[in-house]
C-alpha cells in the first residue's frame, strides 16, 4: 500500500499537473494528413487530404477530439502552390483551427541541388533569400508566430565546398531575415547531422544552430527535432542546456529508431520523450512559469491512417507530459543531494510507469473532450464519410499520386 501511494501524485500535484495540462498544446502539421512517401513511393489513402482545406478539415477534426491542437503548421510551396491570400486564415477559421508555423520550402527546387542560402551562386541564395522573406510576408499576414526553418544545405565530399564561407553565407541571409519579421514572430532554427548531405550539413547540430541564431539576432532560437540526432545523443542534456541559455525556441516532436524514421511519438522509445518533458517540468517548476516554446508534431504518416495517428500521437505527447509533472521534485532533489543514485533514478522511473488516465479524464472534461479521444473518433465515422468524398474530389481534379511529399 505505501508503495501504491508513494507512485501516485498528491491532490495538490494532480491539481497542478492538470491546470499545467489545460494551458498545453500542440501544433500539428498539415503535411501530416496528406499522402505522403517515401524515397520509394506514395502509399495513398482515400480519406487522405487531397487539398489544403481538407487539411483545416482534419486539423480541425483532430482538435475537437483532443482539445490541444488549435493550430496548423504549413509548409509554403506544399500548401500554397499558386499563391497565398487572406482567405485561407477564414478557410481555417471555418474548420475550427489558425494557421501556426510558416515553413519555407528550400530543398526541393533544382536550383538548390548545391545548397540554398549557401550556395555558391550569387543569383541562387538571392532566391533563397527572397523565398524567406516571401515567407515572412505570409507570416505577418496569417499573424503567425513562428517562421520555422530546415535547410537541406551541406555537401558529399571532402573538398566540395568552402567550409567557412558556407558559413558566412548562411548567417548574412538569417540576418537579413530576423531584421524583416514582425516584431512578435520568432525563427526557429532546426538541425539535422545527415541527409541529404552526407560529408556535412550547414545545420548540423544544435550548436551549430545556437551560433546562427544568436549572429541572426534577438529572436532567433534553436527548434530540436526529435528524430534529428546520431544514434545514442542524450536529447534531453540538449534541451537542457538550451533551456538554461534561452535559446529553446520549439519542437518538432517524432520517433526513430535508426537515424530521421518520422515514427509517431513514443511508438519507439518512450522514455527518451518522458526524459525530454522532466527537464521542462524541472525549469517550470523551479521557476513558476510556463515556457515559451513551440510543441509542434512533424510525422510521416505513410502507412497509418492520417488523423488516427495525428490523435493518437497528440495523446501520448499529452500523456508523457503528464508524467513529467508528476515527478516528485522534492524527492528528487533530496535524493540528488545525498547521491543517492539508485533513489533519484526509482523517483524518475516511477513518474514515468505512473498511471496518469485520471489527470487525463479530468484535463479533457475542463476541455469539453471525450475522455478517450482516439476511440472517440474511431466509432464516429469521419473517414468512411470523407474517404468517399475525397475519391470524388480526386477523380474530379484529375489528382494523381504526384511527386511531391505533401
Amino acid at each position: 500500500m505505501a508503495r501504491k501511494r508513494a507512485a501516485r501524485p498528491s491532490s495538490a500535484a494532480a491539481d497542478a499537473a492538470i491546470d499545467r495540462l489545460c494551458r498545453f498544446f500542440v501544433e500539428v502539421p498539415s503535411w501530416g494528413f496528406a499522402n505522403t512517401g517515401t524515397r520509394f513511393g506514395k502509399f495513398l489513402q482515400d480519406a487522405a487530404a487531397v487539398d489544403l482545406e481538407d487539411k483545416f478539415a482534419d486539423a480541425g477534426v483532430t482538435h475537437r477530439y483532443t482539445g490541444i491542437t488549435p493550430t496548423v503548421a504549413v509548409h509554403v510551396l506544399w500548401d500554397f502552390p499558386n499563391g497565398f491570400d487572406r482567405g485561407l486564415c477564414r478557410l481555417a477559421a471555418k474548420h475550427g483551427v489558425k494557421i501556426g508555423a510558416i515553413n519555407p520550402n528550400l530543398f526541393q527546387d533544382p536550383c538548390y541541388k548545391f545548397g540554398s542560402i549557401t550556395n555558391r551562386d550569387p543569383s541562387v541564395r538571392r532566391r533563397a533569400i527572397d523565398h524567406i522573406l516571401d515567407s515572412i510576408e505570409i507570416g505577418r499576414q496569417t499573424g503567425s508566430r513562428h517562421l520555422s526553418l530546415w535547410l537541406a544545405d551541406g555537401a558529399n565530399y571532402p573538398g566540395q565546398a568552402d567550409i567557412r564561407q558556407r558559413k558566412a553565407w548562411a548567417a548574412a541571409a538569417l540576418k537579413k531575415a530576423h531584421e524583416a519579421m514582425p516584431g512578435n514572430m520568432t525563427l526557429l532554427l532546426e538541425y539535422k547531422p545527415f541527409e541529404p548531405a552526407t560529408y556535412f550539413m550547414d545545420f548540423f547540430d544544435w550548436g551549430a544552430s545556437y551560433i546562427f541564431a544568436k549572429a541572426a539576432g534577438p529572436r532567433a532560437k534553436v527548434l530540436v527535432d526529435t528524430g534529428h540526432h546520431l544514434p545514442g545523443c542524450n536529447v534531453e542534456q540538449i534541451v537542457a542546456w538550451l533551456i538554461d541559455e534561452g535559446m529553446l525556441g520549439g519542437f518538432h516532436f517524432n520517433d526513430r529508431k535508426y537515424a530521421d524514421d518520422d515514427l509517431m511519438v513514443a511508438s519507439i522509445d518512450p522514455y527518451q520523450a518522458f526524459r525530454i518533458f522532466n527537464e521542462i517540468a524541472a525549469w517550470e517548476h523551479q521557476a513558476g512559469k510556463d515556457l515559451p516554446i513551440a510543441y509542434m508534431i512533424d510525422q510521416s504518416h505513410n502507412i497509418e491512417p492520417k488523423v488516427q495517428a495525428m490523435i493518437q500521437t497528440v495523446c501520448r505527447v499529452q500523456e508523457l507530459f503528464a508524467k513529467a509533472l508528476c515527478v516528485n521534485r522534492e524527492a528528487l532533489a533530496a535524493a540528488q543531494a545525498k547521491e543517492d543514485v539508485i533513489g533519484s533514478e526509482d523517483i524518475l522511473h516511477k513518474a514515468f510507469t505512473m498511471d496518469v488516465t485520471p489527470i487525463l479524464k479530468a484535463v479533457r472534461k475542463k476541455l469539453g473532450v471525450p475522455d478517450e479521444p482516439l476511440e472517440a473518433f474511431r466509432a464516429s465515422g469521419y473517414e468512411a464519410r470523407v474517404a468517399v468524398q475525397r475519391r470524388a474530389k480526386r477523380r474530379a481534379t484529375g489528382e494523381g499520386g504526384g511527386a511531391s511529399y505533401a
